[in-house]
């Protein structure tokens, strides 16, 4: 069997996979970035560790929604479970287009929160007793990213294989 036959599987795997990547890049980027801050918090006040790892691990979200929509489209097309559907390109383009929400707002917000949570961190560093005060920057940007993952998971369920 050529790719060609199985074009419309190779589109779906590719939302499926673009979702993971594009997501869990981003998060590994906005953690990161957020670690850096938080660990040098950590070495001038070793008390303010649980504060500013909750702050860190925020825009890793953003990986988890795209782990979430990556699940949902294998088990759609059979590939958890089951036996692949014979899908032919429009299902498989249209599957790889409803992952692409996740996917890229996913990236692009993890990054943003990422440099928002940083700046939370500060906050904390400064000013511990503002942490819940600080913890809301980072989370206004988590909406969008959930909006996405809303919108993928219902454009992936909806389709029709």
């Amino acid at each position: 069997m050529s790719i060609f036959e199985n074009l419309g599987l190779v589109y779906a795997l590719l939302g499926a996979a673009l979702a993971v990547i594009l997501a869990g890049m981003g998060s590994a980027y906005g953690v990161g970035i957020a670690g850096q801050a938080a660990s040098g918090v950590v070495t001038e006040d070793p008390s303010k560790f649980a504060k500013v790892l909750i702050i860190q691990l925020l825009p890793g979200t953003q990986g988890i929604y795209g782990l979430l929509v990556a699940f949902i489209t294998l088990s759609k097309i059979g590939l958890l479970g089951g036996s692949p559907a014979d899908l032919d390109v429009r299902t498989g383009l249209l599957i790889l287009i409803a992952c692409l929400p996740v996917a890229l707002v996913g990236l692009v917000s993890a990054k943003h929160q990422g440099r928002t949570a940083v700046a939370a961190i500060g906050i904390v560093a400064k000013k511990p007793e503002q942490f819940g005060k600080a913890m809301l920057f980072p989370a206004m940007v988590e909406t969008y990213a959930i909006l996405s993952l809303l919108i993928s998971f219902l454009a992936v369920t909806a389709i029709q294989v």
